[in-house]
């Protein structure tokens, strides 16, 4: 049998170059700014203009580029070798997918029609589910690709060991490494959404809470934690509260924190400079010390197993979309997969 697994993430620039292209196509997104194309395309282009330079700087604090595709390329080759190990007869490919910026969806598809497999899992690597990321990525793929092979989705992972004891470990290694240090708050930083996302029925802060809940589950010496949001633009009211909130207030209490960045399973901007430069910026200004911040699960064997259970249970199930393992989301949040168990 041959089975291609197609991650999907957001992408980032290659280059000082593709910044501005980076920032018009996320901006073009209706799932971004739900605007009609005539509306949204011009607004894109200007609000990528008027960012562009102050992202550029961004890059440049890491050499210029995001990180992001090397290091999906190093979860994909994992992914394989993974796959190998306990499926030996299945002819495994992981393929890459980003949503704003190469390579796109359509490239990918062309190559995964190539490689004519039987079996196709759509597998986000965002672990909570959003309609502005998992569920505007999968929407993608399904307009591009016309290829062979059967289609399952899985939406979402929240709780899977996995990526909960990748966290935890990398967290305690972390902490034990500083000298343990007690007067210490654990912030569970996510991306953040605009409110009015979630009042919508998105599933996305239901799905950061139960993933902040089971890590910390397994972290009984540091029972002070909380979670926050980061990365907030434009005016709309946003999850709260932020994690520059959080670390002020830690300050003021004289606690240090550690932050771990949940919704993240790789290194890239939101974690190389937001966190690492100007949230401990934020901290010194704040008398916040010490100030932590513990890695992402990149290829942490934990993760990368678990995702590749993922990937064959899926292969057992009917087709449509699913979450991997027993999460099921709260009634009332309408726009998860997980209530309907087919496309969105």
């Amino acid at each position: 049998m041959k089975l291609a697994v197609v991650l999907f993430n957001l992408g980032g620039p290659d280059g000082p170059d593709a910044v501005g292209p980076f920032l018009t196509n996320l901006f073009r997104d209706p799932a971004i700014i739900g605007l009609p194309a005539i509306l949204r395309h011009p607004l894109a282009a200007m609000i990528a203009k008027r960012r562009e330079k102050a992202a550029q700087a961004n890059y440049e604090l890491m050499g210029g580029a995001s990180p992001l595709l090397p290091e999906t390329e190093a979860q994909a080759r994992a992914l394989e070798a993974q796959l190998m190990a306990q499926a030996p007869d299945v002819e495994a490919r992981a393929f890459i997918a980003m949503r704003y910026w190469k390579p796109f969806a359509g490239e990918t598809a062309k190559a995964v029609a190539a490689f004519a497999p039987d079996e196709i899992v759509l597998l986000p690597l965002y672990p909570q589910f959003s309609t502005t990321t998992t569920a505007s990525s999968l929407k993608q793929w399904r307009a591009v690709y016309k290829g062979p092979g059967r289609t399952r989705e899985i939406c979402c992972y929240p709780t899977m060991d996995g990526l909960v004891e990748a966290h935890a470990e990398a967290i305690r290694k972390l902490w034990r490494t500083a000298g343990a240090p007690q007067n210490l708050r654990l912030l569970f930083s996510a991306h953040g959404l605009p409110q009015k996302v979630v009042d919508a029925g998105d599933p996305y802060q239901a799905q950061i809470e139960a993933t902040a809940a089971r890590i910390a589950a397994r972290l009984p010496e540091l029972d002070d934690w909380r979670v926050c949001y980061q990365s907030r633009v434009g005016p709309l009211k946003w999850l709260a509260p932020s994690t520059e909130e959080e670390i002020r207030r830690a300050g003021a209490e004289g606690k240090g924190v550690l932050v771990s960045p949940i919704a993240f399973v790789s290194e890239h901007v939101e974690t190389l400079v937001e966190l690492d430069h100007e949230y401990a910026q934020v901290a010194q200004a704040a008398g916040c010390s010490p100030y932590l911040r513990a890695p992402t699960p990149s290829v942490d064997p934990r993760f990368i197993e678990d995702l590749a259970q993922a990937t064959l249970i899926a292969l057992g199930r009917p087709f449509g979309t699913r979450p991997h393992g027993p999460w099921m989301c709260p009634a009332g949040l309408t726009k998860c997969a997980c209530h309907h168990g087919e496309p969105q």
